[in-house]
């Protein structure tokens, strides 16, 4: 499964403009790829009423049968509906991407390592405000044992 973490339009604008177009493109780009091999996708907003909607180049993306969730916790799991959801394919690998890396992407790499899915996170697609963040939280992944990749 993929599931697109908080990629929404006031948090993308916090990070640095030339991470935010390679977060969008290789967004779309697996969003794209999610759609022609028919992978489910799953998608989160952090308190949307305060930070915005999902970027709409990605919205448009979204196959007609991704989910979205609204959540004020930080992992994905939190969000009401998302683990069922999650859990409804009956697949154990999850590629994630979103932001921030060291927050709600983090969380949420952990949670699923606990629930035994197996944890692919797209390390040119994901980001944080500052770089050392996402490398701290790279390094964190890969030791609690997520796969690290990248979006090719």
């Amino acid at each position: 499964m993929l599931v697109v973490v908080d990629l929404q339009i006031r948090l993308l604008s916090a990070m640095a403009e030339s991470e935010r177009a390679v977060i969008v493109k290789h967004s779309e780009m697996l969003l794209q790829a999610a759609q022609s091999l028919e992978i489910p996708v799953l998608y989160t907003e952090q308190y949307p009423k305060g930070l915005g909607p999902t970027v709409p180049a990605l919205i448009e993306r979204l196959p007609a049968m991704a989910l979205g969730f609204e959540k004020t916790g930080f992992s994905c799991c939190s969000a009401q509906g998302f683990p069922q959801a999650l859990k409804a394919p009956g697949r154990r690998q999850v590629v994630l991407i979103g932001q921030e890396a060291h927050v709600c992407v983090l969380q949420t790499t952990l949670e699923l390592l606990a629930l035994g899915y197996q944890v692919f996170v797209v390390e040119d697609g994901v980001c944080s405000r500052a770089p050392r963040h996402k490398q701290n939280a790279l390094a964190r992944m890969r030791e609690a044992g997520a796969v690290i990749s990248n979006v090719e």
